[in-house]
C-alpha cells in the first residue's frame, strides 16, 4: 500500500500488479464514513474477491474530529446530539428533504479528486466503481449524479436518500448504472425506510439497483461483502 495526493485528497492505494496500486487494472474507490479513520475501509480490499489486478483506493476525509478514538474524520459536520435526541425519542429522521451543509464543499472536493485521478495514475472511469460507507456512501452518490464520468457502477453501503429535490433532477441523466445498495434493518444511525427511499428514487429514474437487506446494524456484513464482490466483477471483466 502506498499513499497518494490527488486533488488535495490523500488516499490510500492498494492492489494492481504489485500491492501497491501499479498497473493498469480497473479501480474501486470506496469513501469511509463519518468518525471513522482514513484507513477504515482499507482492509475490505483483501477480502472482497475481485478480478486480478483491480486496483483498489480510498480516499481520507480532509475533516479532522476530536471524538477521542484517534484519528477521526468526516466529510461534513454531523449534528449527532440531534441524532441522539431522536433516538431517545423514538423519531425516524427524514433526511431526505435536508441538504446536509458540508455537502458541496465535500463534493467539490471529491470532483476535483475525481479530475486530478488520470493525470497521475492510468485509469478508465468505464471500469471504475465507485461508493462508499454511510456519509461515504451518499457523498458518492451526490457526486456521481453531479458529473457524466461513465463509472461502472455505483455502491451504496448503509447510506439514505438526502438533497431529493436535487437528486431527483439529475438521477434520470444516470439511467441503467448498475447500483449495490446494502442496509441493516436494525440500523439505528440511518434508518432503514431512508434507504429504501433511496432505492425507490434511483429505481424510478432508471437506475439498475441491486438491493440486499439484512438483519443488522450500521455494518458491512460478511454476506454483503461476497455479493458486493461478485457485483464489482461483473462490473469490471
Amino acid at each position: 500500500m502506498r499513499e497518494v495526493v490527488l486533488g488535495g485528497l490523500k488516499a490510500r492505494l492498494t492492489g494492481g500488479s504489485d500491492g501497491k496500486g501499479g498497473g493498469d487494472g480497473p479501480v474501486v474507490i470506496l469513501l469511509h464514513g463519518f468518525g471513522a479513520r482514513g484507513d477504515d475501509l482499507v482492509p475490505l480490499a483483501d477480502v472482497i474477491d475481485v478480478p486480478r489486478g483491480t486496483r483498489w483506493l480510498f480516499p481520507e476525509a480532509p475533516l479532522s474530529l476530536n471524538m477521542g478514538f484517534g484519528d477521526s474524520r468526516a466529510w461534513w459536520i454531523i449534528d449527532f446530539a440531534r441524532i441522539q435526541e431522536d433516538r431517545a425519542a423514538g423519531r425516524i429522521r427524514d433526511l431526505s428533504v435536508e441538504v446536509p451543509q458540508g455537502l458541496a464543499l465535500a463534493r467539490d472536493r471529491v470532483l476535483a479528486f475525481l479530475k486530478e485521478l488520470p493525470r497521475q495514475l492510468p485509469i478508465e472511469y468505464k471500469k471504475t466503481v465507485i461508493g462508499g460507507f454511510s456519509q461515504g456512501a451518499m457523498l458518492t452518490c451526490d457526486a456521481v449524479l453531479h458529473t457524466d464520468y461513465p463509472f461502472a457502477g455505483l455502491v451504496q453501503l448503509s447510506g439514505n436518500l438526502v438533497a431529493q429535490t436535487v437528486w431527483n433532477s439529475l438521477m434520470p441523466k444516470r439511467k441503467g448504472l448498475p447500483v449495490f445498495q446494502s442496509h441493516g434493518i436494525q440500523d439505528d444511525i440511518l434508518p432503514h425506510i431512508g434507504a429504501e427511499r433511496l432505492r425507490d428514487e434511483l429505481q424510478r429514474a432508471g437506475l439498475v439497483l441491486e438491493w440486499h437487506s439484512f438483519r443488522g446494524g450500521h455494518e458491512i456484513p460478511e454476506a454483503v461483502l461476497r455479493r458486493l464482490g461478485s457485483f464489482i466483477t461483473n462490473r469490471l471483466r
